[in-house]
C-alpha cells in the first residue's frame, strides 16, 4: 500500500506540530503568569530574594505584579518574566509616578524596564518609593 505524497506531508507536519507542542509544554511555556493572591506574591518574593518577608503587599488588580515592603523598609518589585516572576529591590535610583490610578515604577535598570501596576493604594506606594531616596 502506497500513501499519496500529500498525505505523507500532512502526517509529517502533524507529527512535527505535536512534538513542538510537547516541547513547549515540557518547558512550561505559555501564558503570562499571574499572582492570584498575597500568598502567591510572598512565594514569588521569596524566590526572587531568598528570605524576603513582607509586612505590606500591594498586588496589581490583574495579578501582573506586586510591590512588597519588609520590616527594614526595603521594597521589592515583582513583574512577569517568561513563565515566572522576576524581582528587584528598589534603590534610591528608582522612580515612581501615578497616572490615572496606575503606578509606574522605573527601577533605573534598562534590562528590567518600567512596571505598570494597578494598585488600590498607588499614591501610598509612590510615597514609599520616594522615601527610599531620602535615606
Amino acid at each position: 500500500m502506497t500513501l499519496p505524497p500529500a498525505l505523507l506531508q500532512f502526517l509529517g507536519s502533524l507529527a512535527a506540530i505535536l512534538v513542538l507542542a510537547a516541547f513547549a509544554w515540557r518547558l512550561k511555556l505559555g501564558p503570562e503568569p499571574r499572582l492570584e493572591d498575597e500568598k502567591a506574591a510572598c512565594r514569588a518574593a521569596d524566590e526572587a530574594v531568598s528570605g524576603f518577608e513582607p509586612v505590606a503587599i500591594g498586588l496589581d488588580s490583574e495579578g501582573r505584579g506586586a510591590l512588597l515592603r519588609d520590616v527594614g523598609g526595603r521594597i521589592l518589585l515583582l513583574r512577569p518574566h517568561g513563565s515566572h516572576f522576576a524581582g528587584r529591590l528598589l534603590t534610591d535610583r528608582a522612580d515612581a509616578r501615578v497616572g490615572d490610578g496606575v503606578l509606574f515604577v522605573d527601577t533605573a535598570e534598562k534590562r528590567y524596564g518600567t512596571a505598570r501596576l494597578a494598585l488600590a493604594d498607588a499614591s501610598a506606594w509612590m510615597q514609599a518609593i520616594e522615601a527610599i531616596k531620602k535615606r
